[in-house]
């Protein structure tokens, strides 16, 4: 059979049209037999140094803050070696509980919250204040303070150990922004969202159970290390197509307040 009729055959295979002879079984077929133990099961005393190991991989950096002090000389750290004169910060509510924006201004650098920003708007609310409470013009402000910032401080909802990625979700950042226009990402997580793997995350989700159960205004984006590229010269060049430095903070229960 020459390359054209087998091109042929399989577009009347495509298009459900007979054919003669015997159909041929597909390439690739799915395979039967029980998958489990493919990826192996990362135990929970695993999870912590797991996600270290693979966000190293990736050129993330991981930190650890076990309390208020340390949490913020962590924070101060990369802000001065960005040598950062704005910083940005997401709606997530463990930003509001540590009082981050007002840690910030206490180093003179410029500070842009997610208007309405504060414990108090947040308490009662885990997923934040909605885009739709929030004037066109302060989010439009918002985003301009995303692209000037140097650095954008987010929570995250989850830390997937098995590929050490961040998974963050406008439901609780309010916009991607945050996490995405400025050349250092800071995610702050708490040792309770670290997950084993995608299966893990995707069940934990808050999604919608039925089609009339929408979830308006969505996005997941799952941060795997920096941005880099090489496309055609294949030189590798960080930072192009979002932060060329990712830092990952566990924030332990001992740095919030009482």
């Amino acid at each position: 059979m020459t390359t054209r009729e087998d091109m042929l055959k399989r577009i009347r295979q495509a298009l459900s049209h007979p054919i003669d002879g015997p159909s041929a079984a597909p390439p690739n077929p799915v395979p039967t037999e029980d998958l489990t133990g493919v990826m192996p099961a990362i135990p929970p005393e695993e999870l912590l140094p797991k996600f270290e190991e693979e966000l190293a991989k990736v050129g993330g950096a991981h930190h650890r803050a076990t309390n208020r002090r340390e949490l913020e000389d962590i924070l101060h750290t990369i802000v001065n070696q960005a040598q950062a004169p704005s910083v940005v910060l997401s709606r997530n509510i463990l930003i509001a509980e540590l009082g981050l924006a007002e840690a910030v201004r206490a180093w003179n650098v410029e500070t842009f919250t997610w208007p309405g920003l504060d414990a108090d708007s947040l308490s009662g609310n885990p997923k934040g204040q909605a885009d739709s409470a929030v004037p066109a013009a302060e989010r439009a402000r918002y985003r301009e303070a995303c692209f000037a910032a140097q650095v954008g401080i987010t929570g995250a909802d989850f830390a997937l150990s098995e590929t050490g990625s961040l998974v963050v979700t406008s439901a609780t950042e309010g916009s991607q922004l945050a996490s995405l226009a400025p050349p250092v990402h800071v995610a702050l997580y708490r040792r309770s969202q670290l997950v084993a793997s995608l299966d893990d995350v995707l069940a934990r989700l808050d999604m919608p159970r039925t089609p009339q159960e929408p979830l308006s205004g969505r996005s997941i984006v799952f941060i795997t290390g920096t941005s880099r590229t090489a496309d055609i010269e294949q030189i590798l060049i960080k930072g192009v197509h979002g932060p060329r430095e990712v830092h990952a903070i566990l924030v332990e229960d001992t740095c919030l307040p009482r």
